[in-house]
């Protein structure tokens, strides 16, 4: 009874770090957002951007025939850039939340939104429409038969270990390597077809397996936003449980949680918002890895608080990027280069200044 105020005390500074943090991670997300507007290779200015925003929301559509020119600075900042700068933060997020949780339910600090599979499954699918021309869905083409394709294959690896683990009790190592083994297989089929593949194919499918944001467009926008806050909302649902499961199977067990069943249900959802965000940038790589270790190390382990706080530098890191990639060079760079150079020495950085006890 004794010790009861010193936790309350911890709980609350805990909690209340946890809002301050997410808190000014989301204001840097929505200022690094608003400068994106006007990122673009044809000069724009950033209050020509807010203009042009200001002027859509009241409903002024610009003509081409009367000022060419601002009609083209509104075709860049509203079709492109806007929706490019919600699509990357909600695809930011998505990656932040999808490896704090596994990350939790793995016990893991190497975990990532990618670990069991999913990124290669996707690359196949995308490598068997563009080499093979074969559709999961016949007499689908162009963009949206490459982005089923995706999509359908990316939900292979999770189906094995799902139907695995129907058969036969899984634990957290098996899971990955079950994913592991099934990644190395997709990973060598999409090798086979590309020797057989064309210049102009093999540059595609690389680029696509570089990971870009650059064609998030209105249309798809709602399905990523869906994704996004599936994911969210789930993970904050299940925080209690997947909490007492990062002690071990055994604790979870002693405490009414079955740990097989709960980590199924993370992993499916985790696996259908990873796909949903994969189909339409490809695989972004070290933001679902480094985010949960930076917000560990502020706020520490509890999930409740780590996933806001992923989900917030997740949404940072790659908006921030994506920045960068598009100020780069004359045609600018695919975003997933930019979170891999900057990604990785962060990610060695957080290992070794890490406490072993947020583990």
């Amino acid at each position: 009874m004794t010790d009861s105020g010193p936790m309350k005390h911890d709980y609350r500074m805990h909690f209340r770090k946890g809002v301050l943090v997410t808190v000014v991670l989301i204001v840097l997300i929505t200022i690094t957002s608003v400068l994106s507007l006007s990122v673009a290779k044809y000069s724009i200015g950033f209050s020509e951007a807010i203009d042009i925003i200001v002027n859509r929301l009241n409903g002024h559509v610009p003509s081409r025939v009367d000022d060419y020119n601002y009609w083209l600075k509104d075709m860049i900042v509203w079709d492109g850039n806007l929706p490019i700068a919600i699509g990357g933060v909600a695809v930011g997020v998505i990656l932040g939340v999808a490896g704090a949780i596994m990350q939790s339910i793995i016990r893991n600090p190497l975990a990532d939104p990618y670990t069991t599979g999913i990124s290669s499954g996707a690359m196949f699918g995308v490598a068997v429409f563009m080499v093979l021309g074969v559709s999961v869905i016949p007499f689908t083409g162009g963009n949206l038969g490459l982005i089923l394709n995706a999509f359908a294959f990316a939900l292979v690896p999770s189906a094995v270990i799902v139907f695995v683990a129907s058969f036969k009790k899984t634990s957290p190592t098996m899971m990955v390597l079950i994913g592991i083994g099934v990644m190395y297989m997709f990973s060598a089929s999409t090798t086979l077809m590309m020797i057989t593949a064309s210049d102009e194919t093999l540059a595609d499918i690389y680029i696509w397996s570089v990971g870009s944001i650059s064609k998030i467009s209105w249309d798809v926008l709602p399905l990523i936003l869906g994704a996004m806050i599936f994911l969210v909302v789930a993970g904050m649902f299940l925080s209690r449980g997947i909490n007492v499961l990062s002690a071990g199977d055994n604790s979870a067990t002693s405490l009414g949680v079955n740990p097989v069943k709960l980590r199924m249900i993370c992993f499916i959802i985790v696996s259908i918002s990873v796909a949903v965000a994969v189909c339409f940038t490809g695989p972004i790589g070290f933001v679902g890895l480094v985010s949960p270790h930076i917000a560990r190390m502020l706020i520490g382990s509890n999930i409740r608080y780590l996933i806001p706080s992923s989900a917030a530098i997740g949404g940072f890191m790659l908006i921030a990027a994506d920045c960068i990639a598009r100020s780069v060079g004359t045609a600018g760079l695919p975003v997933g280069v930019i979170t891999a150079l900057i990604g990785s020495p962060l990610f060695l950085y957080f290992l070794i200044k890490q406490k072993k006890s947020a583990w």
